[in-house]
């Protein structure tokens, strides 16, 4: 086994993120926003601050990368995944967030793209193979 050379605390390493989605039509949708560098799809997620707890840290980072208000449409993440990062692994907990609103401005707005999509064209565009089997889940949950 590779021993990992971490850059930053240990409690950066944990992290929660929101799946967006919306009912529109009778069509489940997908909001994805871009990386801080417009390089791939993702979902909003960001470390778990010491003062929130999980659901509530993801929340937050929906506002401030997504411009999004809502609602966690369950207490219990819809699953977890991984990635590599600052020389360790980071676990992310992830959670079905309900969008209420969507706001024009927003504090990551300059550095992100945001797009409703499909469930299927959301599955296509992330990378994470665990967030796709996520994403494919949804609609069990709905």
């Amino acid at each position: 086994m590779t021993k990992q050379t971490l850059t930053r605390p240990d409690w950066m390493y944990i992290q929660s993120a929101v799946i967006p989605y919306r009912i529109t039509d009778d069509t489940l949708e997908i909001l994805l926003i871009t990386s801080r560098k417009r390089t791939r799809w993702v979902i909003p997620k960001g470390i778990i601050e010491e003062d929130l707890e999980a659901p509530a840290s993801a929340i937050k980072e929906a506002w401030e990368e997504a411009g999004i208000t809502g609602r966690v449409a369950f207490d219990e993440p819809i699953g977890t995944y991984t990635y590599q990062k600052w020389g360790g692994t980071c676990h992310v907990k992830v959670f079905l967030f309900e969008v209420r609103s969507v706001f024009a401005n927003w504090p990551e707005s300059s550095m992100r793209d945001r797009e409703w999509v499909t469930l299927s064209e959301a599955t296509d565009r992330v990378q994470e193979k665990e967030l796709k089997k996520m994403l494919n889940i949804v609609p069990e949950w709905l």
